[in-house]
């Protein structure tokens, strides 16, 4: 597998090393050992699998307690996904990044504890598969807004998309619960 950081140089790009021919294809979409030799030491709890369809946005989530790191990828379809760094003390702190993913690349973005995390959906449909280091705390999760004028996302999306009432209501970076 090919591992290339990002602007946020601790969010990174897995592109794994996929092995094809006339019957389909096979690669490994986790490995513990490639991805700790890698820089990723993390140990994965909870698989989620979402199915959405073109338009919704869902984010920016993250909990406060009980964060989560999270290996992102796409097992249908095509979003744009993002992460921007909540973690006051760094100096990437409000800055995002945000990355295609496929089922066709079938690339994988890693999003490690600290990072606020959405997506926006932009073919017909798209299933994402992420795998997360804790447990999903709903009483722990937090909500920034997707359209926060302050950190600028550049949404590859016209119009307004598709929320959840959550996701609606989520607050602007000043005024959220951020990491230390």
């Amino acid at each position: 597998m090919k591992v290339t950081p990002t602007r946020l140089p601790e969010v990174l790009l897995i592109e794994p090393k996929v092995f094809g021919d006339a019957r389909g294809f096979v690669f490994e979409s986790w490995n513990e050992r490639e991805f700790e030799r890698a820089g990723i030491r993390a140990r994965f709890v909870q698989d989620n699998h979402t199915r959405s369809e073109k338009g919704v946005l869902r984010g920016l989530h993250y909990q406060i307690r009980q964060p989560q790191g999270k290996l992102v990828r796409v097992t249908a379809g095509e979003i744009f996904d993002v992460a921007v760094d909540i973690r006051r003390s760094s100096p990437y702190f409000g800055k995002w990044e945000g990355r295609r993913l496929s089922a066709q690349s079938k690339d994988a973005l890693w999003i490690p504890v600290g990072f606020a995390h959405g997506y926006c959906v932009l073919s017909d449909f798209a299933e994402v598969l992420y795998k997360a280091t804790d447990f999903y705390a709903p009483e722990r999760e937090r909500c920034i807004l997707w359209s926060d004028p302050d950190l600028g996302i550049e949404w590859p999306i016209a119009g307004a998309p598709a929320l959840s009432v959550k996701d609606a209501a989520g607050r602007r970076l000043r005024d959220a619960d951020i990491f230390p």
